[in-house]
């Protein structure tokens, strides 16, 4: 039966038949790396094949893109490809105690601890003209009105299902479908329309407060990207997620200053919804750092029934009037 002896770890491992060299690792114990759960779609579980390399298979597609993007030699291989007919030696990469305790599955608990690829909906909400606001405001104030704005808004966020991962000075993301996924960009759209809401039931205080209200705005967007847990402390990880779903939906806010509205999503969320959001304009526009121009729709307030016990997202007011600087298909 073949062997795999692992390096820095001095522990050699059986296996039988199909089994690769990160399955191996893993019945065996090991803190093995692999970001994306061993789909070749990142190159974090590579190892240097130190004797033995003739006894690998020889890389298939997957793995080969990979090496070549890289520029890996023979004998880099990934883990989660790679399966063996004889003994081999290979040294993990991941080698100091830091990255041990970084990889090491069996300490953790909670979801998706390294990262999984899986379809969200992705919230930005920014609070338009804040930093001529904050540089005409003494900072404690600034400071006391943006806690409380984002306490609010935060509960909405967390009554729909999602979870505020980052917080931006004067904005943040939210993810939606990360435990439920089913109604992922409702749930997102709900939110959207209830942070809204507390942005006019704000205008009151803020007005009393400082003088003026803060014009808030809303970008949604629904597809695949990376999910995982970055450990902040020894015991507490933050949910985070990477990828161009996530550049997209920012990018998608920040529309909101050139076509004059307060909620705007992009054609995956729209079709995720259903008939189940009022709807306003349409818009053709370009995105700044993509190619071509993207229909992005307003939403107005929904119309459709409540999944799961949220609060109901009520109509928002009418923005104040701004000029679109791109096409108007109209409303529905």
């Amino acid at each position: 039966m073949p062997q795999i002896h692992f390096v820095p770890d001095e522990q050699s491992v059986d296996v039988r038949g199909e089994t690769t060299v990160l399955r191996a690792a893993i019945a065996a114990g090991l803190p093995h790396a692999h970001a994306c759960g061993g789909n070749a779609r990142c190159s974090t579980c590579r190892v240097l094949v130190v004797e033995g390399l003739e006894h690998c298979s020889d890389r298939n597609a997957r793995e080969t893109a990979i090496a070549d993007r890289l520029q890996c030699g023979p004998e880099i291989r990934l883990a989660c490809q790679t399966k063996v007919s004889g003994d081999v030696a290979v040294r993990r990469l991941v080698l100091d105690p830091e990255d041990i305790e970084l990889t090491d599955l069996r300490k953790r608990t909670g979801p998706r601890q390294v990262g999984e690829e899986q379809a969200v909906a992705v919230l930005f909400a920014d609070i338009r003209g804040f930093t001529a606001f904050a540089e005409t405001h003494m900072a404690y104030d600034v400071i006391h009105i943006l806690r409380r704005l984002f306490r609010d808004m935060s509960e909405v966020v967390r009554a729909h299902g999602g979870i505020v991962t980052t917080f931006m000075g004067d904005g943040f993301m939210a993810l939606f479908g990360i435990d439920h996924r089913h109604g992922a960009a409702e749930h997102a759209v709900r939110a959207g329309l209830g942070i809204l809401a507390v942005a006019d039931e704000a205008e009151s205080w803020l007005e009393e407060l400082v003088g003026r209200a803060l014009e808030i705005n809303v970008g949604i967007h629904y597809g695949e990207a990376v999910v995982g847990s970055i450990r902040d402390t020894p015991t507490h990880d933050v949910v985070t997620a990477i990828g161009d779903t996530v550049n997209l939906a920012s990018r998608i806010e920040a529309a909101n200053k050139v076509t004059g509205t307060r909620l705007l999503v992009s054609e995956t969320a729209l079709t995720e919804l259903g008939d189940q959001a009022e709807v306003g304009g349409s818009f053709r526009v370009p995105l700044p750092g993509k190619a071509g121009h993207y229909v992005l729709t307003e939403v107005t307030s929904w119309r459709g029934p409540a999944a799961g016990d949220v609060a109901p997202a009520p109509p928002l007011r009418r923005p104040r009037a701004r000029r679109a600087r791109w096409r108007f298909f109209g409303r529905r």
